[in-house]
């Protein structure tokens, strides 16, 4: 992976283009102290990178101009998506950060009837919107091209009674729940993950009832932040 800088762009890139970085992007060059003719990497989540160099450093706007677009992805083999709990404190922003690290594709965070942190209406939109940017901000770090979805907060029998999605696992304790190791060579799933506690017996009960499959990660309790990152690291990393 290039040492260069990478940003990524909201506005579809093209080469040869020149624009003007968002805000958040300018702040990172200026702390950076890069200079003009210094080159960096451009994204603007539509699959691969661009080639770019600076073109002009200003107080409040920095310059930048496209060049090469470069077809490389670094994305797993196997798609995963991530629902779960929300947990409390700052927390989701470290699972959103190291979950868009380790591939997920998509996170769909859940208010469960264990959950602590219970946001609505601005609150809750400032939230979602402070994760994305967690999210823009891990692929800039990590060399994903692919920027994570983050999805609207919903209850989690709402969200169960939703659309059809991948293959259903769930992280339980249940002596029935299969080995995570044990799976086959899925393409694509979606783990569900409770919050601290975990999910009620009648929230497992629903989801099984929706399709999922109990899933374990052995005897220990891991925190509610360690359990879906050890899944997803046992499910997308080598692959």
């Amino acid at each position: 992976m290039s040492g260069k800088p990478r940003l990524f762009c909201p506005s579809k890139l093209a080469a040869g283009e020149e624009l003007a970085l968002s805000a958040t992007a300018a702040r990172h060059v200026q702390v950076l102290r890069l200079q003009p003719g210094h080159p960096i990497i451009l994204f603007d989540g539509s699959g691969g990178e661009f080639e770019a160099s600076i073109t002009h450093m200003g107080r409040h706007e920095v310059q930048v101009r496209a060049g090469q677009h470069v077809a490389i992805e670094r994305e797993s083999r196997r798609a995963l998506h991530l629902a779960l709990g929300v947990p409390a404190n700052e927390r989701m922003d470290w699972l959103v950060e190291k979950a868009t690290e380790l591939g997920v594709v998509s996170i769909q965070p859940l208010q469960t009837e264990r959950s602590v942190l219970r946001l609505s209406g601005e609150r809750l939109a400032k939230r979602h919107a402070h994760w994305q940017a967690i999210a823009v901000a891990a692929c800039e770090q990590c060399g994903r091209n692919q920027i994570p979805t983050i999805h609207k907060t919903l209850k989690l029998s709402d969200w169960l009674l939703a659309s059809p999605r991948a293959h259903g696992l769930v992280l339980s304790f249940q002596s029935s729940a299969l080995p995570l190791h044990s799976l086959g060579a899925l393409s694509e799933l979606t783990l569900l993950s409770g919050p601290e506690g975990g999910l009620s017996a009648d929230e497992e009960l629903g989801a099984l009832g929706a399709g999922f499959t109990p899933v374990s990660l052995g005897p220990r309790t891991l925190r509610a932040e360690t359990a879906p990152l050890a899944a997803l690291a046992a499910l997308t990393l080598g692959t």
